[in-house]
């Protein structure tokens, strides 16, 4: 088995967004999010939910940070550039290196929705999923009824492909799941943005 090395931290920003690995000191920021947005982010994400506590922000950011160690996942921290205001999360997940394909996800918090956020964070990441990691394909999968998150993924320029039955787990029972796919050539209109790398 060819060893390969672990993937340097990036950080990938356009004109107001900054997008960086989770840190152990965003903990207690992660927190006040996940416990200012349980009702527009939770009933879509399980694990945002009225009983989310420190224990499990700094269990996540620990998840995050191994993810990066083993470049199995990479988890990125939205931040407002103006503000410094910890608005949301976004990464990539399940990565096939067969295949070179990975699953997108993305959340921004209640009280900064319907700015467009998500939409801008995730074509970021897919950038970054395309051109450092080599993937030839993303997906986007989500609820049906979860018509924000559906919406985010046609603004990035995935295609709606199939609602496939029993697609994920959660909350203790399997759901279908809209799958949108999304390749390199389907970003529409990328934003001016950059990424580069930063001490760990």
């Amino acid at each position: 088995m060819t060893f390969e090395p672990a993937l340097p931290l990036v950080e990938l920003i356009d004109a107001s967004l900054q997008l960086r690995a989770w840190q152990p000191g965003d903990a207690a920021d992660l927190l006040e999010a996940a416990q200012s947005s349980v009702t527009s982010v939770g009933p879509w994400l399980p694990w945002c939910h009225a009983g989310y506590d420190i224990a499990d922000a700094n269990s996540w950011i620990s998840h995050c940070q191994s993810g990066w160690s083993c470049s199995e996942h990479f988890a990125f921290a939205i931040f407002d550039r103006a503000t410094d205001e910890l608005i949301g999360g976004a990464g990539l997940s399940q990565r096939n290196r067969r295949d070179r394909s990975a699953n997108l996800g993305y959340w921004v918090r209640q009280s900064r929705q319907g700015q467009g956020i998500a939409a801008r964070a995730a074509r970021l990441v897919a950038g970054f999923g395309f051109e450092q990691l080599a993937l030839i394909r993303i997906e986007i999968v989500v609820r049906p009824e979860n018509h924000p998150s559906r919406r985010t993924a046609e603004k990035v320029g995935a295609r709606f492909e199939a609602i496939a039955r029993q697609r994920m787990w959660a909350v203790g029972r399997p759901h279908d799941a809209a799958v949108y796919g999304l390749i390199a050539s389907d970003l529409l209109q990328p934003a001016a943005a950059h990424s580069r790398a930063i001490s760990s």
